[in-house]
């Protein structure tokens, strides 16, 4: 409930970087590196010219250690998820107390040299022992995603440096190219990885492509956005996520794509389509945010139907009006969002794209459920967070920063306020009424709801006033994080009621 600027609701009522270390030690982006600077994802510095001269002896040292500790994940069908645990847990003390001492350290980068340790070395490991933690009831995921690591990022580095003269326009350290061959091998990996460490569940190779895919399309977006944090970490968690929840799909899209699907989606498209061009008559959205409105919104009435549909519109509504009301203080007083409020693709995807994913699942799982809680919970903690930051910024009497309880001026990333926290457990519970009103769930789930959006803007004021105040996070990716750890709650509350 931080009282930073807000998160963007929805663009439209129809509306989201980790050096390469092995796991036996590629080192990453040194601790307490700059933030800002590349930090390895694909390894393109900006502005650098396209070559593989730029993979000198150093760095090829790195990538192929990075991209061969990827083979390892192949053994996990025969370990098992207990030696696989252990042979994790075992390279991860390797190279938190061994690795440099033996010759680690002529992977190691300048300024790694110059800080004294590398983050991604440790990183890497850590990543693979807790996807399989995580995941030990799936294996096949853990790999998978070990997998797009591996091979997705470290491909990323080298076929950027060799053609990546078209840089990303978000991010001019990243390359299409890059993007792109994170993409490729990523999805081959993730296929190959499935159906290999998993042969019982027999995935088919259309069903490993489209799933590994959209993991690793999912995994290479992340990347290409610009953080200060190494993401060695973060992104294959998320991508493992998304991943689980897609194996959990399988079977059931033959039956589900018949003529019902294709009619909501074509409603959903026809009524999104004229809700995001009144928004942008209105000037909340850019062209961007109109476009991801659209897609967001659409999908969302394909596969939910009306009843999901609305909670976006709750979402939207209560947010735009929360950043609208008393816009002219806000502004004057430079707390207002930028560009008049107007939101762009960002701040939508950021904003609902957890959501999104969880209205997938929920049509397409056998737990419809809990997804459905999950994919209100996290509309209901983007509700909150909006709304309690913009209530806080205009009426805040006293706001104080979460970490400390030190009082501080309105604005500031992480302080909330009384005002801005009980408006934004209101629009929670308005967005968790709505969806219980409408039987997308069970009345019993609407205080779990409220519990999730409570954890999930409490985590963001946490981490906005420790992260983005060191600008390691920007907004749209607290954002994002906000929203994805208020489903997590949510789901995990409501297996308590269901």
């Amino acid at each position: 409930m931080s009282q930073a600027p807000a998160p963007a609701p929805a663009s439209a009522p129809g509306g989201l970087s980790g050096a390469p270390g092995g796991l036996a030690g590629g080192p990453g982006p040194a601790a307490g590196a700059v933030p800002g600077g590349v930090s390895g994802a694909q390894g393109e510095a900006a502005g650098a010219a396209p070559g593989l001269g730029g993979l000198g002896g150093r760095e090829a040292l790195r990538k192929a250690t990075h991209v061969g500790m990827g083979f390892i994940a192949f053994t996990l069908r025969f370990l098992g998820p207990f030696w696989s645990a252990v042979l994790a847990g075992v390279a991860l003390l390797n190279n938190l107390f061994v690795l440099h001492r033996i010759g680690g350290k002529r992977m190691w980068r300048d300024a790694e040299h110059q800080a004294g340790g590398a983050l991604g070395i440790v990183l890497y490991p850590a990543t693979v022992l807790l996807l399989i933690l995580i995941f030990y009831r799936r294996l096949e995921v853990a790999a998978a995603a070990w997998g797009i690591l591996a091979f997705g990022d470290g491909m990323a580095t080298v076929c950027g440096l060799a053609f990546g003269r078209r840089k990303l326009p978000w991010n001019p350290a990243k390359s299409w190219a890059g993007s792109a061959a994170y993409v490729a091998f990523g999805t081959l990996a993730a296929a190959a990885l499935l159906t290999w460490t998993a042969p019982e569940r027999r995935y088919s190779w259309a069903f490993a492509l489209v799933a590994g895919g959209a993991a690793a399309l999912l995994a290479a977006g992340l990347e290409s956005v610009p953080q200060g944090l190494d993401d060695n970490l973060g992104v294959p968690l998320v991508a493992g996520l998304f991943l689980f929840g897609m194996v959990l799909t399988h079977g059931q899209w033959p039956a589900f794509l018949g003529a019902p699907f294709a009619f909501r989606l074509l409603t959903g498209a026809a009524i999104n389509a004229a809700l995001a061009g009144a928004a942008w008559a209105a000037r909340t959205v850019d062209l961007s945010g109109v476009a991801a409105g659209f897609l967001v919104g659409t999908v969302i009435y394909g596969f939910l139907g009306w009843r999901g549909w609305l909670l976006l519109v709750a979402f939207f509504v209560l947010g735009s009006a929360a950043t609208k009301l008393g816009y002219r203080r806000k502004a004057a007083a430079n707390l207002a969002q930028e560009r008049g409020g107007r939101r762009g693709a960002r701040h939508a995807l950021a904003n609902a794209g957890v959501a999104t994913a969880c209205a997938v699942f929920a049509a397409l799982t056998p737990h419809p459920s809990l997804f459905a809680v999950a994919f209100a919970a996290a509309f209901a903690t983007a509700a909150a967070d909006t709304t309690a930051s913009e209530i806080g910024q205009l009426l805040g009497r006293r706001t104080f920063l979460i970490t400390t309880l030190r009082p501080v001026p309105r604005g500031t990333e992480g302080a909330v306020s009384l005002e801005g926290t009980l408006a934004g457990l209101g629009a929670a519970a308005a967005v968790g009424v709505l969806g219980a009103a409408v039987e997308l769930y069970p009345w019993a789930c609407v205080l779990p709801i409220l519990g999730a959006a409570f954890v999930g803007t409490t985590f963001e004021s946490v981490v906005g006033a420790t992260l983005e105040r060191r600008r390691l996070l920007d907004n749209e990716a607290l954002n994002f994080l906000n929203t994805l750890v208020g489903a997590l709650a949510g789901a995990a509350l409501a297996t308590l009621v269901l």
